[in-house]
């Protein structure tokens, strides 16, 4: 799909630059609106008439300057509602070199579109509606609640003030300084000065809080801000966050720079946390740990998000990307070092290896498409900022930088990392200054190995052949090219610089070799290998490329997949590959079956997950055939072994993996229509919703689809009743996402219904409808009743990257080119801003679906039939 005309966008004039801001905000909770004032410490840098700066949505009641004594005031205001911008226009130049202080009274609407200073409901404990005020201004939106220089690099000092209500609790990136009654019931707080920072991590809260607090063996202060009465579910992340603080000040070798760190939950928030400085935003379920309702895997994710938000206290908020076109730099990072953190104090979660699931696969797959972008995008109106925070920047990212650490080692990572934070603190960066402090520290070709993998889009395959050659060595030939996810030959010819790693079977879990191919061909004698050893390329899933094996030497590593002598990691990648493979073409779906019928002895828990998602991919094509009977037989008759092993029962010392284990494996039964399980789980519903025996929280999205999936009215309306009866934000959502399961399309428009009514959060709303598209029976219902609401759903999220997420899952799983084209000419028609690569992204894959699917059914057709 083409883009519509390109805005021609500039960055502000660097005429003149803020270096102090100070900022006082009165929101009236009531009304909705807030008033403000703010007086700028300005340098002229050339001389100019006017000042330009960026403000939307706020109105610029007075403005005054002083420069060098004299009073002047602007002669005009002008507004830009599309480059967000206001302009001073002064009758006379204002000289080069002169200091001023530029003050401005302003007033705003407390929104209720999660951006800027918006509003966020909550309930009291008696059940009366209330509003906080919360600010989200990452990426542009501090422009929403002052005028400023809202640039990332356009830093400065700020004193904050806020005027709230003498009940309300009052917070900003800074501790309390002072406060002062004021009368009428209010107060004026204010914050000690910020250090120097950006625009987009300044935060402020007001709003009725309990909070637990602790102290991180530094001599920082922690404090968990939760929902009056709740304070005991911030104790978890409290926990993790007194932790973090000094193994980053270690790993670092660079302390905190601010006196407190506060984490707090806000009911409605778009994304799952920010970063502001001091002052960490959550979305409540990815904060809030309720011992008996929350299930491991939401801990699991809790202790990463706490321990993603906190590196980027240093990795984002010390030293900031130049601009948003490196916006990977903060993100892909901190992306890597929540895992790092996690190993570290968690070590039982065997993080690194949910690395490859969660992380690296998923990048992959967005990145083989030909409508993927590289790392590092030029990004320049603030609409097409949103696009970028995906899997691209995020986990290609950290999966770029995981391979880059392995390749230089942990002590010259933790050296460069010192050496980049030390150099350029308080400052901006751009990707180049990271590479030269790691090339600094290793004296490793870093720029040039890391070049290819940021500036191109996609990643290489790698074919290998082996030839035996005399005396137990042989001779490997490995040829690069791009990987297509349609297996077309790419329309790009590029070479990366890939680090290769290659392992045997003279020892698994052994690096034997290690080189960089730097061309598309090259050969490797490798010693020390018998006729009858294997040999795995990319040993560890490190490296961020695909591997395409000869069929002999693919054929000597099945056996060593079936008696589990590869490691879970390389159990793992060898089917991710596989079926990338089938996808392109380059190998058919039965073959892939085959491949995974040797892992039916199989144990771990990210192996298994590997083995669904690939299965999961399969199943939307299979809901397009008449096969899905068949299909479902092959997935009991696969994960039945596996269910009977572990059981309902969680055991006494039971490790972790295993309880996630648990819940996958039974919760593919369900989906399954497994009669076992799908009976025991309904049984289980009953009693837990009779208050007979509770259901432990990492079975309960388990037990509701069970009962769901073939339910009636009734059992629709009970499970709203146990979605109004509990004030539990994550058991909400495990409800809400679990009625997009259920087969009746009259009721799954129902659900959708319920999620546009007033009690879900518009936060939520997006996932429970996204829940009814991916339901096969929901996929043409969904697609009609976004065509039908688009202008409701457009005002609602515009500008955020919900919508995107929504309209990629309602029209990415269909598998025909007459809705490629359908929804292609929608969107020609259609104007969904910062949501173009989205739509480009899901037409590709509606017809890769296509191929694949005409490709492959009469050989899938045979397959499945033979199984029964």
């Amino acid at each position: 799909m083409a883009p519509g005309p390109q805005r021609v966008f500039q960055r502000l004039p660097s005429d003149v630059l803020p270096t102090h801001y100070q900022l006082e905000l009165k929101p009236n909770l009531d009304s909705f609106t807030f008033e403000g004032n703010t007086t700028i410490d300005l340098r002229i840098i050339k001389p100019t008439s006017a000042i330009t700066l960026n403000a939307t949505d706020v109105t610029i009641k007075n403005a005054e300057l002083v420069l060098e004594g004299k009073i002047l005031k602007p002669n005009k205001i002008k507004y830009s509602a599309e480059n967000e911008r206001a302009s001073l226009l002064f009758d006379c130049d204002l000289k080069a070199d002169a200091v001023g202080k530029l003050t401005m009274s302003f007033e705003g609407e407390l929104n209720d579109k999660m951006k800027g200073f918006y509003r966020s409901k909550y309930f009291t404990q008696n059940g009366e509606e209330r509003y906080a005020g919360v600010t989200q201004f990452e990426a542009t939106d501090a422009r929403r609640c002052f005028p400023c220089w809202d640039e990332p690099a356009i830093k400065a000092t700020f004193d904050v003030k806020l005027i709230v209500p003498e009940d309300r609790v009052a917070l900003s990136n800074m501790p309390i300084v002072k406060e002062e009654k004021l009368g009428s019931g209010l107060r004026r707080v204010s914050f000690d000065r910020t250090p120097i920072m950006s625009t987009y991590l300044v935060a402020v809260v007001v709003g009725e809080y309990d909070y637990v607090e602790g102290k991180s063996e530094d001599g920082v202060i922690v404090r968990v801000f939760t929902p009056i009465g709740k304070k005991e579910q911030g104790l978890f992340a409290l926990e993790v966050a007194t932790k973090v603080l000094p193994y980053y000040k270690s790993y670092f070798n660079i302390a905190y720079p601010l006196p407190k760190m506060d984490l707090i939950a806000i009911s409605d928030f778009s994304a799952g946390a920010m970063e502001n400085w001091g002052l960490v935003t959550y979305r409540e379920t990815f904060v809030l740990v309720d011992p008996k309702h929350t299930s491991l895997m939401r801990k699991q994710s809790i202790a990463l998000t706490v321990g993603h938000e906190i590196a980027h206290q240093w990795f984002g908020n010390l030293v900031t990307m130049e601009w948003w076109t490196h916006l990977w730099l903060n993100e892909g990072y901190a992306s890597f070092v929540e895992f790092l953190c996690v190993n570290h104090l968690f070590p039982e979660y065997d993080i690194w290896t949910q690395f490859v699931t969660d992380m690296y696969t998923r990048a992959l797959e967005l990145d083989s498409l030909k409508n993927s972008h590289p790392i590092e995008v030029p990004v320049g109106h603030p609409c097409e900022i949103d696009e970028i925070f995906d899997e691209i920047s995020y986990n290609k990212g950290a999966s770029v930088i995981r391979m880059l650490h392995d390749y230089i080692g942990e002590a010259d990572f933790r050296k460069g990392m010192n050496v980049y934070l030390t150099r350029h603190q308080y400052k901006n960066t751009c990707t180049e200054d990271l590479w030269a402090a790691l090339q600094e520290a290793s004296s490793k070709p870093v720029a040039e190995v890391m070049s290819t993998w940021i500036k191109l889009k996609g990643f290489p395959v790698v074919s290998v052949e082996r030839e035996q050659l005399e005396g137990n060595s042989c001779l490997l030939r490995l040829q690069q090219t791009k990987f297509t996810a349609d297996g077309s030959k790419p329309e790009e010819d590029y070479t990366w610089v890939i680090p290769i790693t290659i392992s045997t079977s003279n020892n698994p879990k052994f690096i034997a070799s290690t080189f960089l191919m730097k061309e598309k061909c090259m050969e490797v004698v490798v010693n020390d290998v018998r006729p009858d050893d294997w040999i795995k390329i990319n040993p560890g899933t490190v490296g961020y490329y695909r591997t395409r094996y000869s069929n002999g030497m693919l054929e000597k590593l099945t056996p060593a997949v079936k008696n589990m002598e590869l490691p879970p990691l390389d159990r793992l990648g060898l089917i991710n590959d596989m079926f990338a493979m089938v996808q392109a073409g380059q190998a058919s779906t039965a073959e892939a079956l085959q491949l995974i019928d040797s892992y039916r002895n199989e144990t771990n828990y990210t192996v298994w997950t590997a083995i669904t998602n690939s299965l999961s991919n399969l199943y939307i094509l299979i809901s397009h055939t008449d096969l899905m009977d068949y299909f479902n037989k092959y997935g009991e008759k696969l994960y039945c072994p596996v269910a009977e092993r572990l059981g309902w029962e969680t055991r006494e010392n039971e490790n972790h993996l295993d309880t996630l284990l648990r819940s996958l494996v039974l919760s593919r039964l369900v989906s399954y229509r497994c009669k076992d399980v799908v009976t025991e789980a309904q049984q289980r519903f009953e009693d837990h919703a009779n208050g007979v025996r509770s259901i432990p929280a990492d079975l309960r999205s388990t037990c509701y689809k069970a009962v769901l999936q073939d339910g009636d009215e009734a059992i629709f309306e009970k499970m709203l009743s146990l979605y109004r009866a509990t004030d539990l934000h994550e058991e909400q959502d495990r409800i809400s996402r679990a009625l997009g399961c259920i087969s009746n399309v009259d009721l799954l428009r129902k659900v959708i219904d319920f999620a546009m009514s007033g009690e879900v959060r518009a936060q939520d709303s997006v996932f429970i409808i996204v829940a009814v598209a991916v339901n096969p029976k929901g996929r043409d219902m969904a697609w009609q009743f976004f065509k039908d609401n688009h202008q409701k759903l457009l005002e609602q999220y515009q500008g955020g990257f919900l919508l995107a997420r929504l309209i990629k899952y309602i029209t990415e799983n269909f598998a025909s080119e007459e809705r490629a084209v359908e929804v292609e000419e929608y969107f020609k028609n259609k104007q969904f801003p910062g949501t173009e690569r989205t739509v480009s992204q899901s037409v590709e894959t509606i017809r890769l679906s296509a191929a694949w699917l005409k490709r492959d059914l009469d050989s899938l057709t045979e397959y499945l039939k033979k199984q029964q």
